[in-house]
């Protein structure tokens, strides 16, 4: 073990680095583009009716209807406002779920579709409204949306069958006659009417100063640790500090809370993003989405004066990237073959999606648990909405409520009609524990390149071993703190990812990045 001694000296404790500072992160446009005001810390006990985990769409949207309603709230986040996935999609809002119609018929009936149809419009209605009420400047618009087939898609009859389900679920949606020019070359269509895009950012910066302005609060840079139901309803936050409530939402994209009864139904994927330079004035604002698996999403923006294409897709599994691909190289080659007038890329970016089993969120009262405390999370690529519709569900339930859709979207739902999805993605889970027993990458730290992090065993114990590029070593140990899986090397963004559940962590300090790990990767000399 005396090899330990070459890790040192170690990095500082990163936990109030943000996105646009870790070491090899990627930054977004609109992360890029938005001035958010930071938040002090939590520095002292406190106490509030409601205290929700995470400042992103979820948690803000959920405090902006309680403060709505009167009610106290304190809302706080490891890092700060927009820190998390938020800033990270490509603010598409739309009732075109990623899922398709007929397929949320199967799994959830034809009422069950309509509702999620419908609910999913209200929630772009609803961002609509706020914005207006808010005098919140986030560029949003109404734009028309296109489901197209693409190059040999798994189902050649996915439009046909789409077109009728989402009828029947009540969507606006309509063979056109003619598809804006820059869309020509992806031949046949659906279009869905009313569908929205915005500046996501710039939304979540207006929504927190509106929570503000009715008295709620925001504290940032403060980790919560622990969360209790009951009569003892609050939290706890790695400072030591206590905030008790009486009721608590974890919103924090999926939760820490919970070992295991939400992660056997959700899976953690990567979803990549690329912008390139629009030089044509005359293209339409826009959404895009193919039928393919993994699939492609579009929309434009301007920005700062600059016009951009946004092109998503590319995902995979947390953790399980294929070694030597390149996500944002294959986005590139498909968005210059559609899109031949595009002009360099600008940014690239990737975030993370959780597939849920059944297609739809689990948004409500925690499995398990007391009924005081509250869950967001299997986003499924439609977060925004999701998390919209999440602010007013659980507002609701809050205030001795029962929303029509408290069944549909419950986290405690058990659907036979998504056995198979849920077989199969467990199997994947499972079988990536084999990591436990297998040799390390490398055989030694001397083997680890300046910026790249491998795998290195050390007895019976595996290293994850990050050197920088400065040449210094940091080594954690690889044993993910949810439910022990052996973490992976992400080389795009920097991190170590563990392909079980999703938890994502930074190379140096390892902070946890993303849950559901409770806290960051042990020292490996601990």
């Amino acid at each position: 073990m005396g090899c330990l001694d070459r890790y040192r000296p170690r990095a500082a404790h990163l936990e109030d680095m943000d996105v646009k500072t870790r070491p090899g992160a990627s930054v977004s446009l609109w992360q890029a583009s938005a001035d958010i005001p930071p938040r002090p810390r939590l520095d002292a006990d406190a106490a509030a009716d409601v205290c929700i985990v995470g400042a992103g769409i979820a948690g803000l949207a959920t405090a902006y209807e309680l403060a709505r309603m009167g009610r106290s709230v304190l809302v706080l986040d490891a890092r700060d406002v927009g820190a998390g996935q938020t800033g990270r999609t490509t603010g598409h809002l739309c009732n075109a779920l990623d899922d398709r119609y007929y397929e949320l018929a199967r799994l959830h009936g034809a009422d069950g579709a309509r509702l999620a149809a419908s609910t999913h419009a209200a929630a772009v209605d609803r961002i609509e409204a706020i914005c207006r009420e808010e005098d919140i400047d986030c560029d949003f618009r109404r734009v028309d949306g296109f489901l197209v087939l693409g190059d040999e898609p798994p189902d050649p009859d996915a439009l046909d069958k789409e077109v009728d389900a989402a009828r029947e679920a009540g969507v606006q949606v309509e063979w056109p006659q003619r598809l804006p020019v820059a869309f020509a070359g992806f031949g046949r269509a659906l279009c869905f009417g009313r569908q929205a895009q915005f500046h996501s950012l710039k939304y979540l910066s207006g929504l927190a100063a509106a929570v503000e302005r009715r008295g709620g609060l925001i504290r940032c840079g403060t980790r919560v640790c622990e969360v209790f139901g009951g009569d003892e309803a609050g939290v706890t936050t790695a400072d030591g500090h206590r905030v008790r409530a009486a009721h608590v939402v974890v919103a924090a994209n999926t939760p820490f809370n919970d070992r295991l009864a939400i992660h056997t139904k959700q899976y953690a994927y990567r979803t990549y993003v690329i912008a390139l330079e629009c030089r044509d004035a005359a293209v339409p604002d826009a959404l895009l989405w193919d039928t393919l698996d993994p699939y492609h999403y579009v929309r434009t923006a301007t920005v700062d004066g600059r016009r951009w294409w946004i092109v998503g897709g590319e995902d995979h599994k947390v953790g399980q990237q294929e070694e030597g691909s390149d996500p944002y190289a294959a986005l590139e080659r498909w968005a210059r073959r559609y899109f031949p007038g595009a002009g360099d890329v600008g940014y690239r970016w990737s975030g993370q999606v959780y597939e849920p089993a059944d297609s739809l969120g689990f948004l409500g009262r925690n499995p398990g648990g007391d009924d005081n405390v509250y869950v967001v999370t299997g986003d499924s690529g439609n977060g925004l909405t999701h998390g919209t519709i999440a602010g007013g569900l659980i507002a609701r339930l809050i205030a001795g409520g029962e929303p029509d859709a408290t069944a549909l979207y419950a986290p405690n739902r058990k659907n036979t009609k998504s056995a198979d999805e849920y077989l199969k993605e467990n199997a994947n889970m499972a079988a990536q524990y084999r990591d436990l027993v297998t040799p390390g990458e490398v055989g030694s730290v001397d083997d680890v390149s300046r910026g790249e992090g491998r795998i290195v065993r050390v007895g019976v114990a595996k290293h994850a071993v990050y050197r920088d590029d400065d040449g210094v070593l940091h080594a954690r140990l690889a044993t993910c703190p949810h439910l022990g899986a052996i973490v992976r090397w992400n080389p795009l963004e920097n991190s170590w990812d563990c392909p079980a559940h999703g938890s994502r962590f930074e190379p140096r300090a390892g902070t946890c990045l993303n849950g559901p790990a409770p806290h960051g990767l042990a020292a490996a000399d601990d």
